[in-house]
C-alpha cells in the first residue's frame, strides 16, 4: 500500500548515513520525490521540520555503522510514537541486507528497501518512478560540489568486506549517462567533483573490457563549469598508469588520490585476499610520485586483522613513516557476518590490542601530517570555499579545501581577513600557518 501524499506539499525528509555512495543514491531518490510533487528537505530530521515522512538511508558497513543506524531509526520510531512524525521509511546498506530481522525488530516502521529499490520507494510514496530523470539529483552537499558515482558493488572478495554481499558485483554506469549527470550537476553550479564507486579503478572493465577511468576523467574535464575533478576510493591491483598521465596533463583534475592499501605485511595482505604485496605496493607509490610529484596521497589502513602479529604490525608503522601519506586513515578489524573473515578466519587479536595498534599508527600519521602541513606554510594555492562562521562579535572566517583536501575526510583551510566571503567561490590564499590536519592562512 502506497503512503500517497499526506497533503498538498508534503513535506519529506531523506536521512543519508554511511558513505558518499549513499549519498548519491539519496540524492537521486531526492529528484524523483520532487518532481513528484513531494516537498524534499535533505538530512532533515522531526526536530528541524515538521515531517510527514522521513526516509533513513542506512549503512550496514561494519558494526559501529550498523549502530549508528539503528540508534537513529529508534530515535525516529520513538518521535513518530509521540506524534512528532508520520511516517518511517528504511533505505541503504542494512536496510537490504537484514531485512527481514529489521521488519521483525522494528514492527513501528512502514516499509523497508534495498540499495537499488528507488523505484519501489518512489511507489510507496505514491508516485511513479520517472527513468528520464535518472541523471538529476537534489544535492545535500554544499551547492559548489558533489560526488560522482561511477559504479555499483564490487567483484573483489577481501576477507573483511560485506559490500558485494549487500551491493552486488561491478557495474559500471556507461560514460554518456555519467557525463549527462555531471552536466546537469554542472547547471546546478557545482564546480568539484568527487569520483566515488567501491573501486573507481575498476571503470570500465564491464562494460568494453579494458578499464575506462583515465578516458572518462579527459571527458569529464571538457565540461564547462566543472573546475576541479577529484579521485577517490581506487585500488592498488591493476591500477591504470593512464590514469596518471590524464592526472599530470589535465589542470582541472586535482593532484590528489585516495587508494586504500589496507596493509603492507604480505601475509596480512594475502589473509585480506587483497591479491597484491608489499613490493608491488611500494613500487605503485613510488609510480604515483614519479609521474604526479606534487601529488597528495590518502590511504585507508586497517590494524587487528587476523594473522597481524606484533611483526607484522611494526612493519605496517614502518611502512607509514616510509611512504609519508600526506592523508591517512585507520580502521580495527571487525568481524562481519557472511564474509570470507567470518567464516574461514579467527578473529584472534583482543580489542584492546586492536586499539591500540590503531592509536600507535594514528599517532604516527599524526606527525606526518602535521610535518606536511607544516612544509606549506609561506606557499600560496587556490581554495574554495565551503562555509563561512562568525563568532559573536568576531570576523568571518572561511572554511575551505585546496586541491590537497578531500570534502568530509580531510582538513580544512581556514581563511580569515576575506571580504564578504561566499561559500562556493575560488581564492588564493598565502598559508601562514599549521596544525595536524588543518592550516590557516589570509588572502593574497
Amino acid at each position: 500500500m502506497s503512503l500517497g501524499k499526506a497533503h498538498k506539499g508534503g513535506v519529506v525528509g531523506v536521512y543519508t548515513l554511511g558513505c558518499s555512495k549513499n549519498r548519491v543514491d539519496s540524492e537521486h531518490l531526492m529528484r524523483q520525490l520532487e518532481h513528484g510533487g513531494w516537498d524534499v528537505i535533505p538530512d532533515a530530521i522531526e526536530e528541524d521540520y515538521p515531517l510527514d515522512v522521513l526516509i533513513v538511508n542506512t549503512c550496514g558497513f561494519i558494526h559501529d555503522a550498523r549502530t549508528e543506524s539503528i540508534d537513529f531509526l529508534l530515535e525516529a520510531l520513538q518521535a513518530k510514537s509521540e506524534g512528532k512524525l508520520g511516517k518511517v521509511l528504511v533505505m541503504g546498506c542494512l536496510s537490504g541486507r537484514y531485512h527481514e530481522d529489521l521488519a521483525k525488530e522494528l514492527p513501528q516502521a512502514d516499509g523497508f528497501f534495498g540499495v537499488n529499490d528507488i523505484p519501489l520507494v518512489c511507489a510507496q510514496m505514491g508516485i511513479e518512478y520517472n527513468p528520464t530523470l535518472a541523471t538529476q539529483r537534489v544535492l545535500s552537499t554544499p551547492a559548489h560540489y558533489a560526488y560522482l558515482k561511477l559504479s555499483e558493488g564490487c567483484d573483489r572478495r577481501c576477507s573483511y568486506c560485506a559490500i558485494p554481499l549487500i551491493r552486488g558485483n561491478h557495474v559500471s554506469v556507461p560514460a554518456e549517462h555519467l557525463l549527462a549527470e555531471a552536466r546537469f550537476l554542472a547547471r546546478q553550479g557545482v564546480k568539484e567533483l568527487n569520483l566515488v564507486a567501491q573501486d573507481t579503478s575498476f571503470y570500465g572493465l564491464d562494460l568494453v573490457g579494458t578499464r575506462q577511468l583515465a578516458g572518462l576523467m579527459e571527458q569529464l574535464c571538457r565540461i564547462d563549469g566543472i573546475e576541479w575533478i577529484r579521485l577517490l576510493y581506487t585500488y592498488p591491483q591493476g591500477f591504470p598508469r593512464d590514469v596518471l598521465r590524464i592526472m599530470a596533463q589535465e589542470p582541472k583534475i586535482c593532484h590528489y588520490l585516495d587508494i586504500p592499501l589496507q596493509h603492507i605485511d604480505d601475509g596480512v595482505l594475502k589473509a585480506m585476499r587483497r591479491h597484491t604485496g608489499g613490493e608491488e605496493t611500494r613500487q605503485l607509490i613510488e609510480d604515483f610520485r614519479t609521474f604526479v610529484p606534487d601529488i597528495c596521497l590518502r590511504t585507508t589502513l586497517m590494524v587487528g586483522h587476523p594473522g597481524e602479529d606484533e611483526q607484522a604490525f611494526e612493519r605496517l608503522l614502518a611502512f607509514v613513516e616510509e611512504a609519508k601519506f600526506e592523508r591517512m586513515g585507520a580502521f580495527m578489524y571487525s568481524e562481519e557476518e557472511g564474509t570470507y573473515g567470518a567464516r574461514h578466519l579467527k578473529d584472534t587479536v583482543p580489542q584492546t590490542e586492536k586499539q591500540r595498534r590503531y592509536d600507535a599508527l594514528m599517532g604516527v600519521q599524526k606527525g606526518i601530517s602535521f610535518a606536511y602541513n607544516k612544509k606549506r606554510v609561506g606557499s600560496v594555492c587556490t581554495v574554495l570555499a565551503d562555509y563561512v562562521v562568525q563568532a559573536e562579535g568576531q570576523p568571518p572566517l572561511v572554511l575551505g579545501r585546496s586541491r590537497t583536501e578531500a570534502p568530509e575526510v580531510d582538513g580544512f583551510v581556514a581563511v580569515e581577513g576575506v571580504d564578504n566571503p561566499q561559500p562556493g567561490t575560488f581564492m588564493e590564499v598565502k598559508i601562514t600557518r599549521a596544525s595536524a590536519y588543518d592550516v590557516y592562512g589570509e588572502p593574497v
